[in-house]
């Protein structure tokens, strides 16, 4: 019954046409027959204004000391997929909401960008999931934690003396 009702549900999406018009093929995204890439092609025609650029790299830190310090200079440190704007997943989602109900300054760095700052934010932490968040240089846990602390109002207790209009990334 279960497999019918599945079996049913997933030809019922496939048959909208929005769900035939995108696929992703190898770090390439084809949508409505146009190809959209994520891959940054090594072609000697461009010029390098126009080339992307880690700021992690440019940096001269190493990944564990690039976390150290983010962790040490925000008083609100977020390591999430996505950015507060966009959020890429509901648990990063999850997390904007709830620091941004207590209206703090929220710096975040989107770990689906750089797989070596995922694996040094990891080290760092012995967090293996995503999003982390690190309060006052202290790591707090994800969002499930932060929930939790929210609703038991040690979550507030936690931000007093962050100010909402320090700077924020």
């Amino acid at each position: 019954m279960a497999r019918s009702l599945s079996n049913l549900i997933f030809k019922g999406i496939a048959s909208y046409p929005s769900a035939r018009s995108s696929r992703i093929v190898s770090g390439s995204l084809y949508h409505n027959g146009m190809k959209y890439s994520t891959d940054v092609p090594n072609d000697p025609d461009t010029h390098e204004d126009f080339r992307p650029t880690s700021k992690v790299d440019a940096s001269g830190l190493s990944l564990k000391e690039v976390v150290e310090q983010d962790v040490k200079e925000n008083p609100v440190m977020l390591y999430m997929k996505g950015v507060p704007e966009f959020p890429q997943c509901g648990f990063s989602s999850l997390a904007v909401r709830v620091l941004g109900a207590y209206n703090v300054p929220i710096s975040a760095r989107n770990i689906l960008e750089d797989p070596e700052l995922k694996s040094a934010v990891k080290a760092f932490s012995h967090w293996p999931t995503f999003p982390q968040i690190f309060i006052k240089g202290e790591f707090i846990g994800g969002s499930d934690i932060i929930l939790n602390m929210h609703q038991s109002g040690e979550l507030k207790e936690k931000l007093k003396g962050i100010a909402s209009n320090q700077k924020s990334e």
